[in-house]
């Protein structure tokens, strides 16, 4: 059994001040006893109107950095959105990274870029490749798949992750405001868990332009933790309080062992995932 903390964070569009909430928000779970904290898609800098190479940098740079000190120090395993440059100047990376007590686990570059609800990723950012191996780390006695934001409407991009045997979907995100947009995350939330007899854990960004709350879900797709439906304070993606928000969890090999006994659903399939150009 492992506990968990989902996080909720205003991450500002200055990388340095950005860094710091995303590692006090790691030393916030070590001190509580997690041993996994999810952070949200672009904790490294986030700016509403649209995340770009301005806030890219690579791996080596100070945010994935701090977020390993932070990692080996505490023995918390860290799964963080951050900005990678691209193969051109003028273009970045949506991507996840993995961090344990050695360092970088891994990381998940977003395959499903955000072109819907008048939107348009793929304006500044390079998609990651389907065929590339899913991200999946073993936290304790659970192994943990990674995915970000978007890919919540893909139940395939989940799926592919549990056949490599996740038994956890960790979703950080930056969930766009709009009509029923609270609704689709809450919803999507528990549809991942339900389908996949998996808990999931989303993070999400908090004040203008996002919604939705931080939760962690389990097997069954019941809501452990958190708010995921929450609407801001005035329905336009503005929180009274952009402070950090936590939702907190234990998560236990054995309960999605016998969820996925009850309901052997996975074993009851009859299609595959196959990747996409």
């Amino acid at each position: 059994m492992i506990r968990v903390h989902a996080v909720a964070l205003r991450s500002d569009p200055d990388r340095p001040t950005a860094a710091a909430a995303a590692v006090a928000a790691v030393e916030r779970a070590a001190d509580d006893g997690a041993a996994l904290v999810v952070l949200p898609e672009y904790a490294v800098a986030f700016d509403p109107r649209g995340v770009g190479s301005d806030q890219a940098e690579p791996l080596d740079g100070p945010f994935v950095a701090g977020l390993a000190r932070a990692a080996a120090r505490t023995g918390v395993v860290v799964v963080a959105g951050t900005v990678l440059p691209g193969s051109r100047p003028e273009r970045a990376v949506n991507a996840v990274v993995a961090l344990g007590a050695d360092g970088v686990l891994g990381v998940y570059r977003k395959v499903h870029l955000y072109d819907a609800f008048g939107h348009r990723e793929s304006e500044r950012l390079e998609p990651g490749d389907p065929a590339a191996a899913p991200l999946v780390v073993p936290v304790g006695d659970l192994r943990v798949g990674v995915l970000t934001c978007y890919d919540l409407r893909f139940p395939e991009s989940a799926r592919l992750l549990v056949d490599a045997g996740a038994t956890v979907l960790a979703v950080p995100a930056a969930w766009a405001a709009g009509e029923h947009k609270a609704d689709h995350w809450a919803t999507l939330l528990r549809a991942r868990a339900i389908e996949n007899t998996a808990y999931v854990v989303g993070a999400t960004q908090r004040g203008p332009g996002v919604v939705g709350g931080p939760a962690v879900v389990d097997p069954d797709g019941v809501v452990l933790a958190g708010d995921p439906g929450r609407v801001a304070a005035d329905d336009r993606g503005r929180d009274a309080d952009d402070g950090p928000e936590v939702a907190a969890a234990e998560l236990d090999a054995g309960v999605v062992a016998r969820v996925r006994e009850r309901n052997p659903s996975l074993r009851n399939r009859r299609y595959r995932v196959v990747p996409g150009d």
